[in-house]
C-alpha cells in the first residue's frame, strides 16, 4: 500500500510540476482541430445561414482571445502608452459627456427631418414624439424633488435608448442582426418540447401554457445559471453597466441591477447587490426597483415568444428600457445624499458564483425556477377567475339598467388608458383595444395582456391570409369581432378583432415590464426578505417604482412608434 501512495504522490507532484504545460498543449491541440473541422466546414459548403453563423461565431471568440492576451500581456504597456489621452479624457470628461451627448440628439433630430421630408414619411410618428414630452413633463411635475433632477443622467437615459432603437428599429444590419438573434432564440426555445414530450407524453401541446409555456421558463433559468456559471453573464452585464455609469453618472450599485435586469428578473437582479442594500439611499433603491418593473426576465420572454410575439421587438424592448428606467427613476426620484457604494465593492460581489460545476449550475437553475414557475401559474390561476367573476358582476349590473352591450373589466380599463395608447402614437381605431392590453398589464399582470396581443396577432395572420384569397367578411360593433366568411356557407369567428402591425410593434414594448399591481407585493416581499430592517423604505418607495416602471416602458414605446416603419 505505501508503494502506490508513493507512486500517486510521484503523480501528483508530477502533475502540479508540469500542469501548466499540459494545460497549454491541450488548448493548443483542441484550437488546431477546430481550426481543421472549421476550414473543412467551410470548403464543404458555404453560402447560407449556417455557414455564416459558424463564421460570426469563430471571429467573435479569436477577437475576444486575441483582445484577452493582449490585455494581459502588454495591458501595462497599452496604458502608459495611452495615459497622456486618458489623462486628457479625464480633465475633460464633463466636456466630452455633454459633447457626445449632443451629438446624439443632433443626429437623431437630422434623421427625422430627414425621414419626415421623404416620400415615404411616417407622419404620424410625430405623435410618439409627444408622447416622450407629455410622460416626462408629468413626471417631472409629480417629481419628489423637482429642483434636485440631474438632467445629465435623465438625458444620457434619452440618448441611449434613441441610440438603442436607431441602431435596431431603423439600421438595416442592426435590425436584421436582432431578427437573426430573435429567430436563434426561438429555435432554441424549440428544444424544450422534447424534455415536456419525455415528462408529460406526446400530447403535452393540448395543454400549452402549462405543459409548454412553463417548463420554458424553467428551461431558460437553467441557460441563464449555466451562463453565470461560465462567467459569461457577469462579464455582460459588468459591460452594460460601465456604460451607463460612464454616461449616466450612476452609481456602481444600481447601474449593475439595471444592466442585470436585462436578463433576470425583478427579484434575482437584486441579489447581485444584495450585500450593498442596507447602504444604499431611498433614490437609489427607487432606481433598482424601477428597473426592475420597467423589464421583464428572460425565462418569461421566452414564453411570451410561444404566443407569437415578435422575438426581436421583445429583446430589443428589454435592452431598450433599461437606460430609460434610469433616466426616469432619477427624475422621479432624484439624488440628494452621496451614495456609499463603490465600483470595485460591487464588480466583488458580483463575480461569485457559488455552483461547482456545469451540471450544477444546470441543476440550479432548474431548481430555482419552480417558485417562479409555481408563482406565475397560481398568480394566472386566480387572477383570470377572479377577472371572470368581475365580469360576470358587471355584466349583471348592466342588465339590470337594459344595456345592449356586455359590461367588461376590459371595456372598462380600454376607455381609461386609451389616452396612453394615443399619446404613444397608436393609431386612433386601435387606442381602445390598445387601451385594454396596457390596463390588463397594469391591474391584473403583464402575461395576461401578452397572451392577449398574441390573441391579435393570430387574428390578423388570418384576417390578411382571408383577405389575400379574396375572402369577404364583416364586422361586428357590438364586441369588435370580426367574422370571415368562407364558400359553403361557414364562417371564422376572429374574437376582438384585430389591430394594426404599428399598434402590435407599439404594444410589445409598452407590455414589455413588470409593471403591475401584483408586483409591488412581490418586489417588497424580495427585497424585505434580504433587509428586514429597511421594510418601511421599500413599501414606501414601491408604488412610485411601479409607476415610473410603467413610464419607463411607455417611452420605450413611444420611442418604437417614432423610428416606427411599416416593413419593421
Amino acid at each position: 500500500m505505501r508503494h502506490v501512495a508513493n507512486i500517486q504522490n510521484n503523480v501528483a507532484n508530477f502533475w502540479q510540476k508540469y500542469k501548466k504545460i499540459f494545460k497549454m498543449c491541450f488548448l493548443f491541440l483542441l484550437v488546431v482541430l477546430y481550426f481543421v473541422y472549421f476550414t473543412f466546414a467551410l470548403k464543404y459548403h458555404f453560402g447560407d445561414e449556417g455557414s455564416i453563423r459558424l463564421v460570426w461565431v469563430t471571429s467573435l471568440a479569436v477577437f475576444g482571445i486575441v483582445v484577452s492576451f493582449i490585455i494581459d500581456k502588454f495591458g501595462e504597456d497599452i496604458h502608459k502608452i495611452l495615459s497622456p489621452l486618458l489623462n486628457f479624457v479625464h480633465k475633460y470628461t464633463n466636456f466630452i459627456n455633454w459633447f457626445l451627448l449632443a451629438s446624439i440628439f443632433v443626429g437623431v433630430i437630422i434623421m427625422l427631418i430627414v425621414d419626415l421630408t421623404s416620400k415615404s414619411a411616417e407622419l404620424y410618428n410625430l405623435v410618439s414624439l409627444s408622447g416622450v414630452v407629455v410622460y416626462v413633463l408629468l413626471l417631472f411635475i409629480f417629481s419628489v424633488s423637482p429642483a434636485k433632477v440631474k438632467w445629465r443622467t435623465v438625458l444620457w437615459g434619452f440618448a441611449l435608448q434613441l441610440a438603442f432603437a436607431l441602431m435596431i428599429l431603423r439600421w438595416s444590419f442592426g435590425y436584421n442582426a436582432f431578427k437573426w438573434l430573435g429567430d436563434r432564440v426561438a429555435e432554441y426555445l424549440a428544444y424544450i418540447d422534447a424534455g415536456s414530450e419525455f415528462v408529460f407524453g406526446k400530447s403535452f401541446k393540448d395543454h400549452f401554457f402549462a405543459m409548454q409555456v412553463l417548463p420554458t421558463v424553467i428551461f431558460i433559468s437553467s441557460t441563464i445559471t449555466i451562463l453565470f456559471y461560465l462567467n459569461v453573464m457577469q462579464w455582460v452585464i459588468l459591460k452594460i453597466a460601465w456604460v451607463m455609469q460612464a454616461c449616466m453618472d450612476t452609481t456602481a450599485g444600481e447601474s449593475v441591477n439595471t444592466a442585470g435586469n436585462i436578463f433576470i428578473g425583478q427579484t434575482e437582479a437584486p441579489l447581485l447587490i444584495r450585500p450593498i442594500l442596507p447602504s444604499m439611499t431611498k433614490s437609489e433603491i427607487h432606481a433598482v426597483m424601477t428597473g426592475g418593473f420597467a423589464t421583464i426576465a428572460g425565462g418569461v420572454l421566452a414564453a411570451y415568444i410561444l404566443f407569437g410575439v415578435p422575438a426581436n421587438h421583445l429583446l430589443s424592448a428589454s435592452v431598450m428600457s433599461a437606460p430609460a428606467a434610469l433616466g426616469i427613476a432619477k427624475l422621479s426620484y432624484p439624488e440628494t445624499k452621496k451614495s456609499l457604494t463603490t465600483a470595485k465593492k460591487v464588480k466583488a460581489l458580483i463575480e461569485k458564483c457559488p455552483e461547482k460545476n456545469i451540471v450544477e449550475a444546470a441543476a440550479s437553475g432548474a431548481s430555482a425556477a419552480i417558485p417562479l414557475v409555481a408563482n406565475i401559474a397560481a398568480n394566472l390561476l386566480a387572477f383570470i377567475a377572479l377577472l371572470e367573476f368581475m365580469n360576470a358582476t358587471l355584466t349583471w349590473f348592466g342588465d339590470r339598467v337594459g344595456s345592449s352591450q356586455p359590461i367588461t373589466f376590459q371595456l372598462v380599463i380600454s376607455y381609461i388608458m386609451l389616452p396612453f395608447a394615443l399619446v404613444m402614437g397608436v393609431k386612433v381605431p386601435d387606442c381602445r383595444k390598445v387601451g385594454q392590453l396596457i390596463g390588463v398589464k397594469t391591474f391584473i399582470n403583464e402575461f395576461v395582456a401578452f397572451e392577449e396581443l398574441g390573441i391579435f396577432i393570430d387574428n390578423r395572420k388570418k384576417f390578411d391570409e382571408h383577405v389575400r384569397l379574396n375572402g369577404t367578411w364583416e364586422y361586428s360593433s357590438t364586441n369588435d369581432d370580426i367574422i370571415l366568411q368562407h364558400p359553403y356557407g361557414n364562417s371564422t369567428v376572429l374574437k376582438h378583432g384585430v389591430i394594426e402591425d404599428r399598434s402590435v410593434v407599439i404594444s410589445t414594448y409598452a407590455l414589455c415590464g413588470f409593471s403591475n399591481i401584483s408586483s409591488i407585493g412581490i418586489q417588497i416581499g424580495a427585497f424585505t426578505a434580504m433587509v428586514p430592517s429597511r421594510k418601511k423604505v421599500f413599501s414606501k418607495i414601491a408604488v412610485r417604482a411601479m409607476i415610473s416602471g410603467s413610464v419607463a416602458c411607455f417611452i420605450t414605446a413611444c420611442v418604437a412608434g417614432l423610428f416606427y416603419r411599416a416593413e419593421v
